[in-house]
């Protein structure tokens, strides 16, 4: 692979306000799914977005890779994970600066194929003031070669201490990625997710499973968690109903998952110290 070292250190600011009709679009999409808060956790995710005209889009409907993106030789592009500090809470009429830094671009041989990771740190900040803390990891990927997809198996079982069911529709992937400016097709766009990109149906979004966690265990908390890592491990489709539950730690903290209901399949999983 090329070597992307003039991409690391590459910054990017953008300032949106915490408006009244965003927030409650956000309250809306996600009603059953959010803890407390007047500023609900995962709502950064709405502010500031990437935006190109139509030029300058990519074959998946994000902006094309070589404007905010490195241009990696693999066309597939997925949120993969990351982890949150929450330091503050972000407040409604909050004019909010997102700054956006390329920290590393790597690749690895994985089981389906080369893999490329990019790194970016993002910095919410009110009045000079950090709010968010956030280590975003998106992973690029081949298309999809016949014979390729690795069956996930199911996970162990839990004694969980709470739980959600969720049943993702498309009506809330398509509110979701409007409301994120997101125009990734496979979200939205069913011919070109399943002939493309490989998947059995609609995607749901990384970042969505995400909030679906936080909100949790943020009803647990009582508060926003300080910290929060997670990692995508298997696709989640739509129409394929979820259960979010949590679980103590032994040091006191929670583990948090998306498990697929028809299987067992865990999708995302998550941990905060509390």
């Amino acid at each position: 692979m090329s070597d992307y070292s003039d991409w690391i250190g590459r910054e990017r600011r953008v300032t949106e306000k915490v408006g009244e009709r965003l927030l409650s679009q956000y309250r809306a999409t996600l009603a059953g799914a959010l803890g407390p808060g007047e500023v609900p956790a995962g709502f950064h995710w709405c502010l500031a977005p990437d935006v190109v005209e139509p030029a300058e889009l990519g074959r998946d409907g994000h902006p094309r890779t070589g404007i905010f993106l490195p241009a990696l030789p693999l066309p597939r592009r997925m949120w993969a994970g990351g982890a949150l500090e929450y330091r503050a809470p972000l407040m409604p009429g909050d004019m909010v600066t997102r700054i956006s830094t390329i920290r590393d671009v790597t690749f690895k041989q994985g089981r389906s194929g080369p893999l490329g990771f990019v790194t970016l740190d993002h910095a919410y900040e009110v009045a000079g003031e950090t709010r968010i803390v956030e280590r975003h990891d998106i992973v690029y990927r081949e298309d999809p070669k016949p014979g390729s997809a690795v069956a996930a198996k199911p996970a162990e079982d839990w004694s969980p201490i709470a739980s959600w069911k969720i049943a993702p529709t498309p009506t809330l992937l398509f509110r979701y990625s409007a409301l994120t400016f997101n125009g990734h097709r496979i979200h939205y766009d069913q011919p070109y997710a399943t002939g493309v990109e490989g998947y059995d149906g609609l995607v749901v979004h990384g970042p969505l499973q995400s909030i679906w966690m936080q909100n949790l265990a943020a009803t647990l908390l009582g508060k926003l968690p300080e910290s929060f890592s997670y990692r995508g491990l298997s696709p989640l489709t739509c129409e394929r109903p979820v259960t979010v539950e949590a679980r103590e730690t032994d040091g006191g903290g929670l583990e948090l998952r998306v498990r697929r209901d028809e299987d067992g399949v865990v999708t995302m999983q998550a941990t905060t110290p509390g």
